[in-house]
C-alpha cells in the first residue's frame, strides 16, 4: 500500500471510530450528554464541582455548546446549576439523583455491547487491538514531534 493509502485508510478508520455508537438505538443520552456527566462524575468522585467552561474544555467544545447541552439535561432532570457561594458569577453543573440511573443504564447498555465484541474477537486480538492502537498513536506522535522540529529549524 502506498503512503497516501495509509493516509485515507487512517482517514476512514478515524471517521468509522468517530462514529461508533455503543449506546444502541435506545440511549436515553447523546455521546455528548454522555461524556460531559463522566466528567461531572470524575469531579465528584474528588470531591469537587465542575464549571461549564472546565466542561467545554474537557469535551473539545465551546461554551455556548455546554450551555445548551446543559439547558437539555435540566429540562430531563439529569442536572442541574448551582452558584458558587463565593462567586455569584460562577455557576457548577451538578448532577441530580436521576442521573446516575440514567447513566448506569448507558453503561450497561455499552458494557453489553463491548462483551459481544470481546466475544467474537476474542480476547488475544482485543489485546492486539489496542497494543497496536498504543504504538501507532506513539509512532504519530514522535513522526509529529520530528517533522515540528525539522520546520523549527
Amino acid at each position: 500500500m502506498e503512503i497516501n493509502e495509509h493516509l485515507i485508510k487512517f482517514i476512514q478508520i478515524t471517521k468509522e471510530m468517530e462514529n461508533l455508537d455503543l449506546f444502541a438505538d435506545a440511549a436515553k443520552l447523546s455521546r455528548t450528554e454522555f461524556r460531559m456527566i463522566r466528567e461531572i462524575l470524575m469531579e465528584r468522585e474528588r470531591g469537587k464541582d465542575i464549571i461549564s467552561s472546565e466542561l467545554a474544555r474537557r469535551l473539545g467544545v465551546t461554551r455556548s455548546a455546554v450551555s445548551q447541552v446543559v439547558s437539555k439535561l435540566e429540562k430531563r432532570n439529569i442536572v442541574m446549576r448551582a452558584a458558587a457561594p463565593d462567586d455569584k458569577k460562577i455557576a457548577y453543573v451538578r448532577l441530580t439523583k436521576h442521573s446516575l440511573a440514567v447513566f448506569n443504564e448507558q453503561c450497561a447498555q455499552a458494557n453489553a455491547i463491548m462483551e459481544r465484541v470481546c466475544e467474537t474477537m476474542g480476547e488475544e486480538q482485543m489485546n492486539e487491538l489496542v497494543t497496536l492502537y498504543g504504538k501507532f498513536c506513539e509512532a504519530l506522535g514522535e513522526a509529529k514531534k520530528s517533522i515540528s522540529a525539522k520546520k523549527a529549524k
